[in-house]
């Protein structure tokens, strides 16, 4: 079974998001199962100055996008065991950011296209081109209408996953005919007079994944759908939902290089020295008993934000400390690090990037607090229960599919969560949590339930397998 990838980001090489988690770590583990695996991203100038003496160059040709003809080279690394190619030209990827550009239609357009044609060149024929995100969107459909003449491309069977709806791809229609050459069958793509790449791979895919199961629901509504909702219920029975997982190697509390205790679901004390080392870290008052609660994300109105800071006056008056790290909409940046100077000892805003500090962060917290408004499936929830870091979450997408709700009579659960979108309602859900903190026995017996929970690759491969073979079968 031959299965190419097909994204815009993958760890270790380029991450904006947690696209680039899965990206990075699903492909190993598929070809644990036996499958051949490659992926296809674009060659962004941050990869090629980290990476150049590692970059293998193949070949290049020309590649004609509508009324002119444009260089592509193809470049390759072999990184734990998987072969990446890599889409090079410095016009449209020798920039700053991956994203947000005027020509971003144009820049994965261009990246599509030359997806396709590179795989005659490596002699890589897939069974299966599993695209991510509106980035690759449009290969389903140029398979269909642009390479369809191609014998060797007739058989492959196409996958969309949908990583987070919000993102579309939505530009000028003139770039059905400038940039694909191409002006029949415009209808599929097209939404309010512009072309939506997402829905182009809705469309044209033969089935189409979103990272869980509750969001795979979710965005056939009105609420959650961005507007596809109406196109995804017409296309439900192609939507599957597939939770994401995590690699219990790197996220792994037993052998973590960046904590300087090593601890399990039998030696929480040392967890509590990890906690006591961040708090001298981060010049915070050193008490094990004070409740630490973390957030790690981009500080966005989507991941809830909003709502803390509605109630960060209320919350620091409260026997706790909250550490935020990440960075986002300026006028959270600019909140938190007003909180921090009116309440030093309780607060602090770590206003960057730091996967290390992440990584002590989810090592050392009490709690960990993500309110997102919508959550595709979200990873660091999956990683503070690994840690022993009781989540306090929203009821949404993979929030509500991997949160067990603490059910303080029967004593089950794995953390808290709360229905209402509301910081009222959040900040009596964490008062729930600041009291059960307090009482030590039942606390741990929490944090070792979430902590025995298995969020790894495993059943979620196989699902995808099954997905794969069942194409194949057809």
């Amino acid at each position: 079974m031959k299965i190419l990838f097909v994204a815009s980001e993958s760890v270790p090489f380029i991450k904006t998001g947690g696209l680039a988690d899965v990206v990075g770590t699903l492909p190993k583990n598929l070809i644990a199962k036996g499958a051949d695996v490659r992926v296809v991203l674009p060659l962004y100038r941050t990869i090629k100055e980290k990476y150049e003496d590692e970059l293998e160059h193949i070949t290049h040709f020309d590649l004609h996008m509508g009324w002119k003809t444009v260089y592509c080279g193809i470049s390759t690394i072999k990184h734990d065991g998987v072969q990446y190619y890599f889409i090079d030209n410095m016009e449209l990827f020798d920039r700053d950011e991956a994203y947000g550009y005027w020509d971003d239609g144009e820049r994965f357009g261009f990246f599509s296209m030359a997806a396709i044609e590179m795989m005659e060149k490596v002699d890589f024929i897939p069974n299966i081109i599993h695209v991510h995100d509106w980035h690759a969107a449009m290969i389903p459909m140029l398979l269909v209408h642009k390479y369809g003449w191609i014998e060797q491309y007739k058989d492959i069977r196409k996958i969309l996953t949908i990583h987070n709806i919000k993102f579309q791809g939505v530009y000028n229609p003139i770039v059905m005919e400038s940039l694909f050459g191409i002006t029949s069958y415009v209808g599929d793509v097209m939404y309010h007079g512009n072309v939506n790449y997402l829905q182009a791979g809705i469309h044209y895919s033969d089935v189409v994944t979103t990272v869980s199961p509750s969001y795979a629901s979710e965005i056939q509504t009105r609420e959650f759908g961005e507007t596809l909702d109406g196109i995804l219920t017409f296309n439900a029975w192609k939507l599957r939902g597939i939770l994401n997982g995590i690699d219990n190697d790197v996220y792994n509390p037993k052998t973590d290089p960046h904590l300087e205790h090593h601890f399990g679901v039998q030696s929480l004390d040392k967890k509590l020295l990890n906690k006591e080392l961040l708090q001298e870290e981060l010049g915070l008052p050193v008490n094990k008993d004070i409740p630490l609660i973390a957030s790690i994300s981009r500080l966005t109105d989507q991941k809830g934000f909003n709502l803390i800071n509605e109630v960060m006056y209320p919350l620091l008056e409260r026997d706790v400390q909250y550490v935020v790290l990440g960075t986002g909409d300026s006028q959270y940046e600019d909140s938190f690090k007003y909180f921090e100077s009116k309440a030093p000892d309780k607060m602090r805003a770590l206003i960057k990037f730091d996967a290390k500090l992440a990584q002590r962060i989810y090592g050392s917290a009490d709690m960990f607090l993500m309110p997102s408004a919508f959550e595709p499936c979200g990873l660091s929830q999956l990683m503070s229960l690994r840690y022993g870091t009781v989540p306090i979450v929203h009821e949404t997408g993979g929030l509500r599919d991997t949160v067990v709700p603490y059910d303080p009579r029967r004593n089950t659960g794995t953390g808290f969560s709360f229905i209402d979108f509301n910081s009222h309602v959040m900040l009596k859900m964490i008062d729930s949590a600041i009291a059960l903190y307090k009482d030590d026995k039942r606390w741990r017996q929490l944090m070792r339930r979430g902590m025995k929970k298995d969020f790894s690759w495993d059943a979620s491969v196989d699902k995808y397998m099954d997905v794969y073979q069942e194409l194949m079968d057809e």
